[in-house]
């Protein structure tokens, strides 16, 4: 038996006895390698490699459970949407989702960013009203820069009142590629 027969079959072995928690794989895309993390609820995380993927698992490790794998197969349905949203056959995904990662007003920004549709921006302050809270403009900044699952969850729609684009997780040429993309 070869390494990767062996990893297949220990990778089987623990999701059939409940001993994979968090299931892991990178995929290569037009903003770079992203990290896919997800629970038996749904997709936990998605972190660019310039945020670091060994943090986003140690991250994992501790706020979710040490036992996360790399079992690709868990996460096949989310690579297969990103390669469709990525050649421009998708405009929104379709996948559960596990937002453990973001609570409070975090969640709230999170919750309403998927609203915001292919195509279109919202303005930080726009978004910070749409979540309760007109004058959390910051928080919603914070709460974009904190969003565990960016692209499924379009963090990368939300600029400044002035037009620019603000920060981004993955980079700001990261988000430029995304909307440039989406406005294609």
């Amino acid at each position: 038996m070869n390494i990767q027969e062996l990893h297949a079959r220990l990778v089987a072995d623990a999701d059939r006895e409940g001993l994979l928690d968090v299931a892991y794989r990178t995929v290569d895309t037009p903003v770079g390698s992203l990290l896919l993390a997800a629970t038996d609820k749904g997709l936990v995380r998605v972190a660019f490699d310039s945020s670091g993927h060994d943090a986003a698992l140690t991250q994992l490790a501790e706020a979710v459970s040490p036992r996360v794998l790399a079992a690709p197969k868990r996460l096949d349905p989310v690579a297969h949407q990103l390669d469709e949203y990525f050649a421009g056959r998708r405009t929104t995904f379709d996948v559960p989702l596990d937002l453990r990662l973001a609570t409070g007003f975090r969640l709230a920004v999170i919750e309403h960013l998927p609203a915001i549709q292919y195509g279109r921006t919202e303005t930080y302050a726009q978004v910070a009203t749409a979540a309760g809270s007109p004058k959390a403009v910051r928080a919603v900044g914070t709460a974009c820069a904190m969003n565990p699952v960016p692209v499924v969850v379009p963090c990368h729609r939300v600029i400044r009142s002035d037009g620019s684009y603000g920060q981004y997780a993955g980079g700001v040429e990261a988000k430029h590629t995304l909307l440039a993309m989406e406005a294609a």
